[in-house]
């Protein structure tokens, strides 16, 4: 952990403003019909859901999406390799989110042996095209890299093996790319001398404190997306009507309800 973390009561004081901002953008992506795409993609237990997480977190499911596509069944994998991802692509009016994304290709499937050097070479030469067409097409498409040291990943990787609510998140390929980090690095540089380039550039956000992470790339996106404020119209609440006639609810008893299991945990 970095020793400048931010204070707890800092880091939240601007995790609530920037996630008004948030509420702002996805009014005016709403209003405007925009088409919004964030790609998160980086080392394993480097935050990316984290930040995904903090960014949804009082965001429409309506507007707001996140896409994590499972690895290719037989028939995806006869397709275009872009084809699937195609499919997830916003509408106007949302956003999506791809929690690892189409560099798959370019990061595990590369270091694991996934994809053969015919089809690794393609999508290098294709992926700067199809990010293009995209931009050109009226998405805003932000991609951003979340680095992690080799130290702070094996803390990450330790603490999730002792926590049951986070177990799920270590797969076999996790385990075994742990042994691959130098080849990881080199496919990350190859991909970024092919990918990084000035209409679709990748940002870096350092990653070693979860907190700064969270509040350097939400702060980043919103300075990025050219949003205006939206004012919400103001809304009266009037009164409840009474009930016509004289309805009456039905009694409790004909309803089956769920057991208060609360009141046995106030009651131990």
């Amino acid at each position: 952990m970095a020793k400048s973390a931010l204070p707890k009561d800092v880091y939240k004081a601007e995790l609530e403003r920037l996630q008004i901002e948030l509420v702002k953008l996805q009014q005016w992506v709403r209003e405007e019909k925009e088409r919004v795409v964030v790609v998160f993609e980086g080392r394993d237990a480097a935050g990316k859901g984290g930040v995904i997480k903090r960014i949804t977190e009082h965001l429409s499911p309506r507007t707001c999406r996140v896409a994590a596509l499972p690895a290719p069944d037989e028939k995806e994998k006869t397709q275009w390799y872009f084809q699937r991802y195609v499919a997830s692509l916003p509408s106007g009016g949302e956003i999506v989110l791809f929690d690892r994304s189409w560099y798959n290709r370019a990061g595990v499937e590369r270091v694991m042996g996934f994809v053969n050097e015919e089809g690794y070479q393609l999508f290098l030469r294709q992926c700067p095209s199809f990010e293009r067409m995209l931009i050109e097409d009226g998405i805003h498409l932000l991609k951003y890299w979340f680095s992690v040291s080799d130290e702070e990943q094996e803390r990450r990787f330790q603490a999730r093996l002792e926590t049951p609510l986070k177990r799920w998140k270590i797969s076999d390929v996790d385990i075994e790319s742990r042994q691959k980090w130098v080849e990881y690095s080199k496919a990350k540089d190859e991909m970024f001398s092919h990918c990084d380039v000035p209409d679709s550039p990748w940002y870096q956000v350092e990653a070693d404190d979860k907190n700064k992470a969270r509040i350097n790339c939400i702060s980043h996106l919103l300075s990025v997306i050219p949003y205006k404020d939206r004012e919400l119209p103001k809304l009266d609440l009037p009164k409840r009507r009474p009930p016509p006639g004289d309805y009456k609810r039905p009694p409790r008893g004909r309803s089956t309800w769920v057991p208060d299991h609360a009141a046995t945990l106030i009651g131990s």
